[in-house]
């Protein structure tokens, strides 16, 4: 089964332009008998100008847009609703071509505004502690369909913001989704043609899938990995998907062996969960897991969603756990807690059930 950069765009069928990797583009303009530099032309009104016709691409001649149009589309999400929280957190659903629904997240904190991009609908993984993984793994995003939640949420700033940083801490796991993944990111960073992102702000997150992390440093981007456990038996019970994948001494090796580029450092999240792995046992157990890693750590209190059995720890036990972790000389940073009246927190990506969503349906824009 080919997938879409491996796609030949036929001229009898229409090609969604969003849906083509610039060697796929390159042949579409080569099958019209078009100079090469309109492959340019063409990605940079879908990319840097977000364009959603082709009629707008007007340094192409009126013919050439006619041809184009006649055998291919410019396919945008079919449709967006925006939740939005009191502490001016945007959840996007955007609604797929077929109909699934993925979320994508605007975080405002002073002076940055952070999107937090989901690589799949659902999860092919099982933690406790996250609502996507509830749903189960409907199916792999495809790039342009990563892309459309960059566009889309751009489509949404005012005149006075810009996106600072990209997350892929969405919906699914990153490293499940690897060629898309990497095809988007290609897609973000050209500055030729495409977004001219810097890979330096824009960072990966995994569970873990450890023999996989070699395939992000070529991509030059930040690399954050989930621990939220300390022993492979507290992890076996929050993530028995990933832990049976690679145990904690193989996920550590492989940080170990990562090719580092200098003044960088790996990330790894760590989610507190009342009671469970908020322990100061826990806590100097992460800190000699880690010993030895160019690294800083973050911790996610727990942000809590209906039906869910875990608890957020107190503030004294997140400082505590917080101080014992700094005392070893590591730098550990408390991630804020932000969108979770629409559930758009960390962890709480997923069904937009209605018991889920009563509490921001007052705060929803009008559709897109």
């Amino acid at each position: 089964m080919q997938n879409e950069n491996d796609a030949i765009p036929s001229l009898r069928t229409p090609t969604n332009l969003l849906a083509l990797d610039e060697k796929g583009m390159g042949k579409l303009v080569q099958q019209f008998g078009w100079p090469r530099y309109r492959t340019g032309q063409i990605l940079r009104w879908l990319y840097q100008r977000r364009a959603k016709d082709i009629n707008q691409m007007t340094d192409l001649g009126q013919s050439e847009r006619t041809a184009l149009a006649s055998h291919a589309t410019i396919q945008r999400a079919a449709g967006c609703v925006v939740f939005r929280s009191i502490d001016h957190t945007r959840k996007l659903v955007l609604t797929l071509s077929d109909g699934l629904t993925v979320e994508t997240v605007l975080i405002p904190d002073e002076d940055r505004l952070t999107l937090c991009v989901s690589t799949q609908v659902g999860c092919t993984l099982d933690c406790g502690f996250c609502l996507t993984g509830t749903m189960g793994l409907k199916r792999n995003l495809k790039a342009h369909e990563i892309i459309e939640q960059v566009l889309t949420s751009h489509d949404h700033l005012s005149t006075r913001e810009r996106i600072t940083n990209l997350v892929f801490m969405g919906m699914g796991e990153p490293l499940a989704n690897m060629e898309a993944l990497s095809e988007a990111i290609r897609r973000l960073t050209n500055k030729s043609w495409g977004l001219g992102w810097s890979p330096r702000r824009i960072t990966v997150s995994t569970a873990g899938l450890a023999a996989r992390l070699k395939d992000i440093a070529p991509l030059g981007v930040n690399l954050a990995i989930s621990l939220n456990a300390t022993t492979d038996d507290q992890r076996a019970s929050l993530m028995p998907a990933v832990n049976g994948i690679a145990s904690l001494k193989t996920l550590l090796a492989a940080c170990r062996r990562y090719p580092l580029r200098p003044t960088r450092r790996l990330t790894f999240e760590y989610v507190l969960l009342a009671g469970v792995n908020d322990h100061a046992d826990d806590a100097r157990r992460l800190t000699k897991l880690v010993r030895g890693i160019a690294c800083k750590i973050n911790l996610i209190p727990f942000n809590e969603f209906p039906g869910n059995p875990f608890r957020r720890p107190s503030e004294h036990d997140i400082s505590a756990f917080q101080t014992i972790v700094r005392q070893a000389g590591l730098d550990v940073f408390v991630r804020k807690s932000r969108g979770l009246d629409v559930l758009g927190a960390c962890g709480q990506l997923g069904n937009l059930a209605p018991q889920y969503t009563e509490r921001g349906l007052t705060q929803i824009e009008p559709r897109c």
